[in-house]
């Protein structure tokens, strides 16, 4: 069994709305073999996984697929359930999983659910392991692999204080996103943006986090508010921290100037060489050395986000009591370390104890040795300040809290960890000496997500609502997708349009690039998932209209989790068949579904009412369906109607909203400079879809008019795609359609236009199935006078001149056509000069285009424009 190949789809696909795994699989000669004919299989796979009993499979119930292994499953199928099954085991649980065979026999595709993606792909390469050494009777170290896989996860997952907020960010439908590979965070889209990296967010000020780290600035801060800090200075040698001390005429706290979680903290000292000592202790985990008054009391962190305290949690000292037999070195693993909830990793709420520096001067101090060994019943503190895992928010009292939101606001922090000592938090600090001795930037949030004792706090929903404080904001914005087999870069184009003369600053990607603003940013074909990404990254867009491409889709998923508006243009008989194993149209439904599944309950569906596929995925939105069509008689359209749903249709050659029996004219055909008063039927149909995105959007009529109104069509606002130009007599018609359908189309259109001779510069692209170039062929012989046909693309899979070949194939059917003279010239160049000077004057020619910047200054070389001269007829 090999993979052959492993696909990301890293937003909604084919297969899910959520993020896998695509993996393609050839079981090779084990293909016609299922688990009940490898001897030994079952049982081995059940020994190393027996957690897969909770795998209810399509049985649907507990032990469901252990059932089907011992009836026979196929190597594909049990594939996805041990890499579900192992990503669950490393802690990034999931239980989504496909897998159907191709039409190729013995390859399979596998979707795979996945948290983080590393992770997943490592947990697919394991069990492809694991599998072959089951099958083959070979031996596998499963508790080997698990731990590896552990480690992986740890090292690549978001920390659970990071995850916090993003799972609070998710229950409020924010949709998120990973910036890089630790914990910075992008929560919304575009202008509605907010980032995080941890507990940190783009509110926190970064002067205000170099005020926290400097642990004696905070103080005298503090003090000049009134608020109780310990007395203490800041210190440059171990014979000035001994002075200060003897300043304060009682124990004392050495620790860093700028360090945090605790590192390089000395307590409870008196001893002039525990204080020399501990002195170079702070200096190695800091920059410089504070000794200060020590605070007898529990120590507790505050959690302070906005203006409110959100949790407060309590610290007790890791202590060990001695049994008259171990030594304290051994009694700190026995009854410290040994605890479950211990562990070096963030996942864990308590640390490990380490003997370090710190744990032998404590234990020193109270006069023992790391190998003493204690009576039975003596305490040993071993750590004064070890993990605070007490939950006692509920019972802070009143000015505790307000004094730790000053501490925060007079920092300058609007996400802090204050940090006090004091006996009883339910009292003022006041009446106790108690005293805040930090401020932190960038809290740790685990020990109020996990305490010891005690409810967890909603720490991660306190943060989203600090970012996002309108309950009712999602940090969306309006997104529009478009996707289809023909019309979808012009029908974002109108949609882009009519969004700007709504005033939005929009974000556009389509097949030939990326703008923002009306600025065009990256050019070629930016159809895709990352190109979407990149615009909602953008802290200007706040409106965003994406041309989703089959070729995107299916290799990565869309780019956005949810949209307002899915416009389906058309599916009729599909495009780039025989690829990625979608060989038939309803093959591409479920590719052109994708955005149509993830319409917002509140947004809509635009659907072509003439095309039946598209007509099917009506049931599939969430949100409301408008159908669009030129036909205003369509039964389709007469149906929703009925039902009291949006149509946009044409009547009397004028563009009309219909919401049930209420009819509105938007505008006249004539009006809409692109359609060529109305002659050029798709473009028609592009103009109903756009307008019906921007009626669902809300915008207002006018507007709406308006953006359709001032779009050209021409070589500045949507290049070759059906840009008619004039000069010396001769009309020049630029299209982008290369596919049967789009061909058609063109024919249609052509046909209500006066020209008696047509010449066309065609050619078909390399990866397209031969039948399907064929085909263009036979189009191409009834439809026009004189064909020039060339080669556009420079793709390896076929030899030169294979394309020509196969028109030339077409337009030799039995069935004479209307061409009269057919020429071969390779160069798409120079098959354009040929065509163009053997036109005649009132004829036309249409030039099939190739890259859109070469074409455009091509057609301004033989029409002599200068650049920028769009020159629309």
């Amino acid at each position: 069994m090999q993979i052959l190949k492993v696909l990301a789809l890293r937003g909604p696909n084919i297969w899910s709305r959520h993020t896998v795994l695509e993996a393609w699989v050839d079981l090779g000669p084990l293909k016609d073999s299922s688990s009940k004919d490898f001897p030994g299989f079952n049982d081995r796979l059940m020994a190393w996984l027996p957690t897969m009993i909770e795998h209810r499979c399509s049985v649907g119930e507990r032990g469901g697929f252990y059932q089907r292994l011992r009836w026979g499953t196929y190597l594909a199928h049990i594939l996805e359930h041990t890499t579900l099954e192992l990503q669950t085991l490393v802690g990034t649980p999931v239980g989504y999983g496909r897998a159907r065979e191709t039409n190729e026999e013995g390859i399979y595709k596998v979707a795979i659910r996945y948290q983080e993606e590393t992770v997943g792909r490592a947990c697919l390469s394991v069990a492809r392991q694991l599998l072959m050494s089951a099958v083959f009777d070979l031996p596998f170290d499963i508790a080997l692999q698990l731990k590896q896989l552990r480690e992986l996860a740890d090292r690549v997952c978001l920390g659970p204080s990071t995850a916090a907020i993003v799972d609070a960010a998710r229950t409020r439908n924010i949709p998120s996103r990973r910036l890089n590979a630790g914990s910075l965070v992008q929560l919304g889209q575009g202008v509605k943006q907010r980032r995080i990296w941890t507990a940190e967010s783009d509110f926190t000020s970064a002067i205000a986090e170099s005020i926290a780290q400097d642990k004696q600035l905070t103080k005298t801060m503090l003090k000049s508010a009134g608020i109780p800090v310990p007395e203490g200075r800041e210190v440059i040698s171990p014979e000035d921290a001994w002075e200060a001390a003897q300043e304060i005429e009682a124990a004392v706290v050495v620790k860093p100037v700028d360090a945090n979680h605790g590192r390089g903290v000395c307590m409870d000292l008196t001893d002039e060489q525990q204080i020399r000592t501990a002195y170079s202790v702070a200096l190695k985990e800091g920059s410089g050395v504070i000794v200060e008054r020590f605070a007898s009391g529990s120590e507790h962190r505050l959690l302070v986000v906005g203006k409110r305290l959100i949790a407060a949690a309590a610290g007790d000292a890791a202590s060990v009591v001695g049994d008259g037999e171990h030594i304290i070195r051994d009694l700190i693993d026995l009854q410290i370390n040994s605890d479950p909830r211990r562990g070096d990793d963030e996942s864990k709420p308590l640390n490990t104890v380490l003997i370090d520096a710190l744990t032998t001067m404590e234990i020193e101090h109270q006069g023992f040795k790391l190998d003493s060994v204690p009576d039975t019943g003596v305490k040993v503190i071993i750590r004064r300040n070890d993990n605070l895992s007490r939950d006692v928010t509920d019972v802070v009292h009143p000015s505790v809290a307000e004094h730790a939101v000053m501490a925060a606001q007079i920092v300058g922090l609007d996400i802090a960890g204050i940090d006090l000592v004091v006996q009883d938090i339910s009292r003022p600090l006041e009446q106790q000496g108690g005293v805040i001795v930090e401020v932190n930037a960038g809290p740790g949030l685990l020990m109020h997500l996990k305490p010891q004792v005690g409810k967890a706090q909603p720490v991660g929903e306190a943060i989203v609502d600090h970012l996002f404080p309108d309950l009712k904001d999602c940090g969306r914005i309006p997104i529009v997708s478009i996707t289809g087999t023909n019309g979808k870069t012009t029908c974002t184009r109108l949609v882009g349009s009519i969004l700007r003369a709504a005033g939005y600053h929009v974000g556009m990607t389509c097949t030939d690039g990326i703008s923002v603003d009306g600025r065009v940013i990256e050019n070629g074909d930016c159809a895709g998932p990352r190109s979407a990404k990149n615009v909602l990254l953008n802290p200007l867009v706040d409106a965003a209209v994406f041309e989703s491409a089959r070729g995107g889709i299916l290799r990565e998923g869309l780019g956005f989790d949810k949209c307002d508006v899915a416009i389906v243009t058309n599916i009729a008989e599909a495009d780039h068949l025989g690829r990625s194993y979608i060989d038939s149209p309803e093959e591409m439904f479920k590719v052109k579904r994708t955005p149509v599944d993830v319409v917002l309950p509140t947004g809509t569906a635009v659907l072509n009412a003439n095309d039946p596929l598209v007509l099917d995925m009506a049931e599939l939105s969430a949100g409301s369906v408008t159908l669009f069509s030129r036909d205003p008689n369509l039964p389709a359209l007469q149906r929703h109607r009925d039902d009291g749903n949006r149509v946009v249709t044409v009547r009397n050659e004028k563009v009309v909203f219909c919401e049930g029996q209420t009819e509105t004219v938007l505008t006249t055909l004539d009006d809409l400079p692109c359609t060529h008063g109305g002659r050029v039927t798709f473009q028609v149909e592009n103009i109903l879809a756009a307008a019906a995105a921007g009626w669902a959007l809300k915008i207002p009529l006018k507007k709406i008019a308006t953006g359709l109104q001032v779009f050209q069509g021409n070589l500045f606002d949507n290049p070759a795609r059906f840009n008619v130009l004039e000069s010396a007599g001769k009309t020049l018609i630029l299209t982008d359609g290369r596919n049967l359908s789009a061909l058609n189309a063109l024919v249609e259109t052509l046909n209500h236009f006066p020209h008696e001779r047509r010449t066309i510069v065609y050619s078909a692209e390399a990866d397209r199935r031969n039948q399907d170039i064929v085909r263009q062929g036979e189009v191409l012989s009834r439809s026009f006078d004189r064909v020039v046909l060339c080669e556009i693309d420079d793709a390896e899979c076929r030899k030169q001149g294979e394309v020509m070949s196969l028109l030339r194939d077409g337009m030799k059917g039995e069935v004479p056509g209307r061409v009269r003279e057919v020429c071969e010239i390779g160069d798409w160049s120079q098959a354009v000069d040929a065509a163009w000077t053997g036109l005649g004057r009132g004829e036309l020619l249409v030039i099939q285009s190739t890259s859109i910047p070469k074409t455009v200054r091509k057609v301004q070389t033989i029409l002599g424009l200068e650049p920028g001269d769009a020159n629309a007829a």
